[in-house]
C-alpha cells in the first residue's frame, strides 16, 4: 500500500541518516558560476530547486535563446549503444542543440568530441562512470571521472556498487560515490544510478540516503542494461526519500511523451532517453535509436501515440 511504502521510506531514511549524519540543505546557496547570468539555460535543475524554495522570478543576461520548452530542458539526450558511430554522435549533438535538451549522455570515448561540438551551445555533456555494472574499484571510477572532466564532461552518471549495497557495506557504497563526487568537484555534478530493478524498496531507500550523504546531486533509476527501466513507483519512492534536496532522473525504457510526463508527475526532474526528439514532438518526429542494451533487440519499443506540446507546464513537487 502507498501509505505503508511511505512509512517504510521515512523510517529507513531516518535510521540511516542518524547513523551516517550529514545531508545537504534543501535550498541551494546564493550565487552562480554561470557566465553572463545565463543560469536559466545552463542550470535548469538549480533554478527548479529555487522555485521549490519559493522563488518566483529570475533575471537573465543578454544572449538567452528563445527556448521555452520545459520538457526539452529536462531531457538528457542519450546514446550508449556499443556500436555507435561518430556520425550518430554528431547527429545526437545537433538534435540536442535544435531541441534545447539539457545534455547529451554518451560513453566516455565520445566526451571530447561532444564537448567540442557543443562548445557554443547551452547543452551540457554527460557521461557514464563505472558503467554498466558499477562493480569497478573506486579508484577506477575516480580515474574515469577525472578523465571525463578533463575531456569536457560536466555531468557524471555513475553506477552504484550494487553488490556492496546488498552486502550492507554502506560505508564502502558511500565512499565509492564520494570519490567520484570529489573527482568532479567544482566542475561536474554526479548522478548515482541505483539500478532499481535489482533492488528491494528498502535498498532503494538506503541507496538514496547514501547518495545524498556522499554529495551526489541526483539519484537515477537505471542503466538500461539491468533488466528493467524507470517506473513511476520507483521515481515516487526516490523523490519521497530525497525530498527537495536532490534531483531524480528517470531512465531506461522511456520511449514516448506520455511515459515521460507520467514520470515527471511522479517526481522526476530529469529524463534520460534516446527518444528525446520523439518525446518532445511526438512519435512521428526524429529517428528512434537504440539505447544501450536495447541494441540487442533492434531497439524495438512499444508505440504510444503522443501529442505535441511545444511548452509543457513545469511540475513542482512539494512533499510533506
Amino acid at each position: 500500500m502507498p501509505a505503508d511504502l511511505d512509512r517504510l521510506a521515512d523510517l529507513i531514511a531516518a535510521e540511516l541518516k542518524s547513523r551516517i549524519g550529514g545531508g545537504h540543505p534543501a535550498c541551494p546557496p546564493d550565487g552562480c558560476a554561470c557566465a553572463a547570468n545565463h543560469c536559466v539555460q545552463h542550470c535548469p535543475d538549480r533554478l527548479r530547486r529555487l522555485v521549490e524554495c519559493g522563488a518566483e522570478r529570475f533575471s537573465a543576461g543578454p544572449g538567452i535563446d528563445a527556448c521555452d520548452n520545459v520538457l526539452a530542458r529536462m531531457i538528457d539526450h542519450t546514446l550508449l549503444a556499443p556500436g555507435t558511430s561518430r556520425e550518430e554522435i554528431e547527429a545526437l549533438c545537433d538534435e540536442a542543440v535544435e531541441n534545447c535538451f539539457a545534455s547529451v549522455c554518451v560513453n566516455p570515448w565520445w566526451v571530447r568530441s561532444c564537448s567540442e561540438r557543443l562548445a557554443e551551445s547551452p547543452v551540457k555533456v554527460c557521461t557514464v562512470v563505472g558503467f554498466p555494472l558499477g562493480a569497478n574499484r573506486t579508484e577506477t571510477k575516480v580515474y574515469e571521472a577525472l578523465r571525463a572532466v578533463e575531456d569536457g564532461a560536466t555531468e557524471l552518471d555513475m553506477v552504484l556498487n550494487v553488490g556492496a549495497l546488498k552486502s550492507r557495506d554502506y560505508g564502502s557504497v558511500e565512499a565509492d560515490i564520494a570519490g567520484v563526487v570529489k573527482a568532479g568537484e567544482g566542475r561536474a555534478i554526479v548522478k548515482v544510478i541505483l539500478e532499481t530493478a535489482l533492488l528491494t524498496d528498502e535498498e532503494k531507500v538506503k541507496a538514496c540516503v547514501l547518495a545524498g550523504s556522499a554529495g551526489a546531486r541526483f539519484v537515477k533509476t537505471s542503466t538500461g542494461f539491468g533488466g528493467g527501466g524507470a517506473t513511476a513507483a520507483d521515481v515516487a519512492l526516490m523523490r519521497r526519500v530525497v525530498g527537495g534536496e536532490m534531483g531524480v532522473k528517470a531512465s531506461g525504457g522511456v520511449k514516448d511523451q506520455p511515459t515521460a510526463l507520467a514520470l515527471i508527475e511522479a517526481g522526476a526532474t530529469r529524463i534520460g532517453a534516446s527518444a528525446g526528439v520523439r518525446i518532445v514532438h511526438g512519435n512521428g518526429a526524429g529517428p528512434e535509436r537504440s539505447y544501450g542494451a536495447e541494441a540487442a533487440d533492434g531497439g524495438n519499443g512499444r508505440q504510444i501515440a503522443a501529442s505535441v506540446i511545444p511548452a509543457p507546464r513545469a511540475t513542482i513537487h512539494r512533499l510533506g
